[in-house]
């Protein structure tokens, strides 16, 4: 059964900063970075119905959404193919087989395939107009985060595992002074932070950690970055150290 979806006749804008680029396979020295409205929840997204002159009550489409967003997790979990207007959601099974195996590959789960759909693509080419508002100016920036153990970017950290974060004037280095302060901290939503022990690799566009233990499993944390260094120069140290803080946050898991 095909959804019915008739977007409203209108132009979108958003607004685009250059950033330094951060990945190691980077051919030009900026990338362009959305610059995003505030994070949205269920609750959040039927709020703005009125916006774009949705009538339906913002309660019936909070409803909606909490239950077909259920139920869309349980069916795919179940095998079937999830057709929608915004995206396309089924289930890979990872690994190389010889034919004879009973089980997944040694360490592999199911996956989910996440794809936007041909008409949420198509929409997007048509509707979306990108306005370049010039280079960010911020002292560095976090770009991805990379969980070694599950291979997933913005999305979780496994407790005890290596997680390598990339961006632009990452290193952290500081004086005798503000030394106890430097570091890379993982804060909850209650701004409290717990500082890693274990930093493997301290570059200016990458940082290798080890996830501490002590995180609680379940909960989600932005990173935190404090240092002295330069994200301009590199060359020197600043008077004062300053603050990075990544856009997206990860979810503990043991």
């Amino acid at each position: 059964m095909a959804l019915d979806f008739i977007p409203k006749d209108i132009m979108h804008r958003i607004a685009a900063k250059f950033i330094h680029a951060y990945l190691p396979d980077a051919k030009k020295p900026y990338n362009l970075r959305a610059v995003h409205q505030i994070d949205l929840d269920v609750h959040g997204i039927a709020s703005k119905a009125e916006v774009y002159n949705i009538t339906t009550p913002p309660k019936v489409i909070e409803e909606g959404l909490t239950a077909g967003l259920e139920l869309m997790y349980y069916l795919a979990a179940d095998g079937f193919k999830i057709k929608t207007p915004l995206f396309n959601l089924s289930i890979k099974l990872p690994g190389e087989y010889d034919g004879t195996e009973t089980r997944l590959a040694e360490g592999r789960v199911p996956e989910a395939r996440l794809a936007p759909s041909a008409a949420f693509r198509s929409y997007l080419a048509q509707k979306v107009k990108v306005e370049f508002d010039g280079i960010d100016q911020t002292e560095g920036h976090i770009g991805e985060a990379r969980d070694e153990a599950t291979g997933l970017i913005d999305d979780v950290m496994t407790l005890g595992n290596i997680l390598t974060v990339h961006g632009a004037g990452l290193k952290i280095e500081a004086d005798e002074a503000h030394r106890a302060a430097a570091g890379l901290y993982f804060e909850d939503e209650q701004g409290a932070d717990i500082k890693a022990e274990i930093i493997a690799v301290n570059e200016p566009r990458t940082i290798k950690v080890v996830v501490p233990p002590a995180l609680t499993a379940g909960t989600a944390y932005r990173l935190k970055i404090v240092t002295q260094s330069s994200a301009k120069t590199g060359a020197h140290l600043l008077k004062e150290p300053r603050e990075m803080r990544s856009e997206f946050t990860l979810t503990a898991q043991a």
